[in-house]
C-alpha cells in the first residue's frame, strides 16, 4: 500500500512537471505569435539553435558546470552550411562582451556575423556564455529569482569559473588538446583574468584573438556608457536593499521597451541608430537597420549589477584590477588598501589585438596600453575603416571585408585539417 502510494504521488509530480513545462512552450508560443503580429521580426525572437536552423546552420546545445556550481548553456554549429572541406581543429571558441550572449554572433545574418562566417570557413565552431545572461541564469543549488549569491559575481568569476569550465567542457568533447580562443570585449578580459588567477589554462589555448580587448576602461569616450555606469554605483546599496541584484536582464523593462520600438523600420533606422551611436560612435552604414531590429531582441541579455559596478569602477583607476570593496574590506580581502592587479603577464598565450580607431568604449588609448603589458602579442592590427568601432565587431555588415582576413589569417595558422566527420 505504501509503495503504491509513493508510486502515483511519484506520477502526479512528473505529471505536473511535465504540464508546466508544456504550458511554458505554450505561452511561449502565444507570445511569439503575438509579436509576429506587432510587426517583430522573426530573428529577433529566435534563440541560437532557432537561428542558425533557420538559416541552414545545424547546431548543438551543450550543458556546463562551473566548479561554483553555475549552468551555463553554451552552443556548437556543427558544419557551415558553405563549408565544402574537412572541418579544421582545434575547436574555436567565441566569446561574448558584456551584456550581450552568444546570440550576438548571429544578429546580423549569414552574410556578416562572426558565427556563421567561421563556420562556413569550416572551422568547429562553438559560442560560449556566461553566468547572469539569458543563457546563464541557471544553479545548482540557488534560485536566480530569490537568492542574492546568486548576483555576488564580477569579470574575476567569470574569468576565474566560467572561462576554465568553458574550455575544459570543448576539450573533452571533442578529445582535443587545446582550442583556439577568440574574445570580444568582456570576452576577452575574462580570459586575461582567467591566465592572471587560473595556473595553466593558457596553455590549453594555441591562440588568442582579442576583438576591442577590455582591460582598463580610464580613457573611455562614450559619456552615455560612463552615466549608465555609475548609475549603477551610485545606486548598488539601494538596489541591493531593496533585492535587485539583475542588471539590464533579457525580458526586463529596458529590452522589452527598446525592442518594442525598434521593431519599426524606420524607427529602428533613426532613434534606434542614434542610442546605439550614443553608447559608442557613430558609423553610417556600418549595421543594417534589419540587424539593429534584430539585435534588440537579444541585447542586453543581462549581468549582475556587482558587474556593472566593477565596469563604473574601472572607469576611475588607471589599472585593470579586482573589485574594490573599500579600504577596510579591501585590507579584510586582499591584504591590501587597495585592490590588487590583474596580473596580464600571466597571459602567455600568442595573442593577436584587433581594434578600431573610433572605438569610444575601448579606446586607443587603453588598447595601447594593454599590448604594452602582454607579453606575446604577435600582432595589433588597426581596422583601416578610420570609423569602426567596438558595436561593429558583432554587428556590422563590413565584418567579412574588415576583420574576418585577418582572424582567419591567425587561426589558420594554429589550425589543421581533420578528417573527422561531424
Amino acid at each position: 500500500m505504501f509503495s503504491k502510494g509513493i508510486f502515483v504521488v511519484t506520477l502526479f509530480i512528473l505529471y505536473k512537471i511535465t504540464l508546466n513545462n508544456a504550458n511554458k512552450e505554450i505561452q511561449k508560443y502565444i507570445d511569439r505569435k503575438f509579436k509576429l503580429h506587432q510587426g517583430y521580426p522573426l530573428d529577433s525572437l529566435l534563440n541560437f539553435t532557432e537561428l542558425t536552423a533557420k538559416y541552414g546552420y545545424p547546431s548543438e546545445e551543450h550543458t556546463v558546470v562551473t566548479e561554483d556550481g553555475y549552468i551555463l548553456t553554451i552552443f556548437r554549429i556543427i558544419r557551415g552550411k558553405k563549408c565544402q572541406g574537412p572541418i579544421r581543429s582545434p575547436p574555436v571558441l567565441l566569446m561574448h562582451g558584456l551584456l550581450m550572449s552568444s546570440d550576438a554572433w548571429l544578429d546580423s545574418g549569414p552574410e556578416s556575423g562572426l558565427a556563421y562566417l567561421l563556420s562556413d570557413a569550416c572551422y568547429d565552431l562553438w559560442a560560449g556564455n556566461t553566468r547572469g545572461n539569458y543563457y546563464g541564469k541557471r544553479h545548482r543549488t540557488l534560485n536566480p529569482e530569490t537568492d542574492i549569491d546568486f548576483w555576488q559575481f564580477t569579470v574575476n568569476e567569470i574569468g576565474s569559473f566560467d572561462m576554465p569550465a568553458v574550455i575544459d567542457y570543448i576539450l573533452n568533447y571533442t578529445s582535443s588538446e587545446n582550442i583556439n580562443y577568440i574574445g570580444y570585449s568582456q570576452g576577452a578580459s575574462t580570459y586575461f583574468i582567467m591566465c592572471s588567477e587560473r595556473k595553466g589554462y593558457c596553455d590549453k589555448v594555441q591562440v588568442l584573438i582579442g576583438l576591442g580587448p577590455d582591460s582598463r576602461n580610464t580613457y573611455t569616450k562614450s559619456i552615455f556608457s560612463r552615466l549608465v555606469a555609475k548609475a549603477y554605483q551610485d545606486l548598488y546599496p539601494t538596489l541591493t536593499e531593496v533585492g535587485f541584484y539583475e542588471a539590464l536582464p533579457l525580458g526586463g523593462i529596458v529590452q522589452q521597451t527598446i525592442a518594442f520600438f525598434c521593431r519599426d523600420f524606420v524607427i529602428a533606422d533613426t532613434f534606434c541608430r542614434a542610442l546605439l551611436s550614443m553608447f559608442d560612435s557613430p558609423h553610417p552604414g556600418s549595421a543594417e537597420t534589419q540587424t539593429i531590429r534584430v539585435l534588440v531582441g537579444h541585447f542586453p541579455a543581462g549581468t549582475s549589477v556587482k558587474n556593472m559596478v566593477w565596469y563604473s569602477q574601472s572607469l576611475n583607476v588607471d589599472d585593470f584590477q579586482h573589485f574594490d570593496y573599500g579600504t577596510r574590506a579591501n585590507m579584510e580581502l586582499y591584504g591590501s588598501l587597495k585592490p590588487p592587479a590583474f596580473n596580464l603577464s600571466a597571459t602567455t598565450t600568442p595573442t593577436v589585438v584587433i581594434s578600431g580607431k573610433n572605438d569610444f568604449l575601448v579606446v586607443p588609448a587603453d588598447q595601447e596600453w594593454l599590448t604594452s603589458h602582454l607579453p606575446n602579442v604577435l600582432e595589433h592590427y588597426i581596422v583601416e575603416d578610420s570609423l569602426w568601432n567596438h558595436l561593429d565587431i558583432a554587428y556590422s555588415k563590413l565584418t567579412g571585408k574588415d576583420i574576418l582576413p585577418k582572424i582567419l589569417e591567425y587561426l589558420s595558422k594554429y589550425s589543421y585539417e581533420t578528417d573527422v566527420g561531424f
